[in-house]
């Protein structure tokens, strides 16, 4: 078994010679000397870079509009001003909806024409839903402890500093 890998060990540094010759005057045009090893880090390395520029093609330049699953900047640009637009429409929908509901309560009588007024509606519309931002039970006791860990810490950083220093 070790005869084989030594065998195999020899024949990748074993120098042989590729010679390209014309066929009609035998006259040597181009000679190598190579080994097993020449030849396969050489491929290795050639394999190496042709993945990285097909790479760096796809990835850096307008071809990558072509693979499966890619989307073209222009239609990325497209569907975010659509977005934004979207979202203007529904915010001018709900300010004309509150103002036909408006409309709709005077119509009825169940408010007085005097009383309604374009701008009040609107501004209903506009604030944003009221959100608790009182701290619960919980939360106090949290920042309670986390207030108490660190008085305790920075109390035992300084003890610690004062017998360093003696």
């Amino acid at each position: 078994m070790t005869k084989k890998k030594f065998d195999f060990r020899e024949k990748l540094f074993l120098k042989t010679r590729l010679v390209i010759l014309n066929e009609d005057t035998f006259e040597e045009i181009f000679s190598f000397k190579l080994t097993l090893m020449n030849v396969f880090v050489t491929f290795t390395l050639g394999g190496i870079f042709l993945i990285l520029i097909t790479t760096f093609i796809i990835a850096f330049t307008p071809l990558r509009e072509f693979i499966p699953g890619y989307s073209s900047s222009e239609l990325k640009r497209n569907a975010t001003e659509l977005t934004i637009k979207s979202d203007s429409l529904e915010t001018a929908l709900k300010k004309n909806e509150a103002y036909i509901k408006g409309i709709q309560k005077v119509l009825k009588g169940e408010l007085e024409y005097a009383k309604f007024n374009k701008d009040s509606i609107l501004a209903e519309t506009d604030e944003p839903s009221e959100v608790n931002m009182k701290a619960s039970e919980e939360e106090i006791k949290l920042r309670e402890e986390v207030t108490k860990m660190e008085k305790e810490s920075g109390e035992k950083s300084r003890s610690k500093n004062k017998s360093d220093k003696k």
